[in-house]
């Protein structure tokens, strides 16, 4: 007896780090999976495949999404971004440059996930207050618990964006 797939298989067009893509599968087919297997851009990680953790957090037209939970379909025609795209060619973004000055990563697994989640939180709200900054990164997992130099990293890196 053979069995026969019931995927069907689309052509998804994208914009990743302001480069059209296209992904040929399954529409089904997590952005993480795409991102990683299909385009290389291994700097956003899986952890824990249900979008619970934040490690795989990207930007879809400037917002926060957890990759790993979202279908490639529900991006279509929509920007991508992901850590290997937050700055220009040879660049860091602010939050890069904090995140080294404050030695933020332990394991560093979470750390492209929390600059991204930092990033359109600035974005926002360049004048976050703690408690914002706090409840922005809460959901987040840091298995490490450098939350504190997190946060210490963001609010450098919003006075660095009011000097600059």
């Amino acid at each position: 007896m053979s069995q026969t797939s019931s995927a069907t298989t689309s052509t998804i067009a994208l914009v990743v780090n302001g480069e059209a893509r296209t992904f040929e599968g399954d529409p089904q087919t997590p952005l993480l999976w795409v991102l990683r297997d299909t385009l290389k851009l291994t700097g956003t990680k899986y952890s824990c495949g249900i979008g619970l953790c934040g490690a795989c957090t990207v930007h879809m037209d400037g917002r926060p999404i957890r990759s790993c939970a979202t279908a490639v379909s529900l991006v279509a025609g929509k920007k991508i971004t992901t850590i290997e795209g937050l700055a220009p060619a040879g660049a860091e973004h602010p939050l890069q440059t904090a995140w080294k000055a404050h030695q933020v990563p332990q394991c560093g697994y979470c750390q492209s996930g929390q600059i991204m989640q930092a990033a359109a939180l600035l974005a926002t709200r360049p004048n976050a207050t703690e408690a914002q900054i706090e409840s922005y990164m809460d959901g987040i997992l840091c298995r490490c618990g450098t939350y504190q130099r997190i946060r210490a990293a963001i609010k450098d890196a919003q006075a660095a964006g009011r000097q600059g």
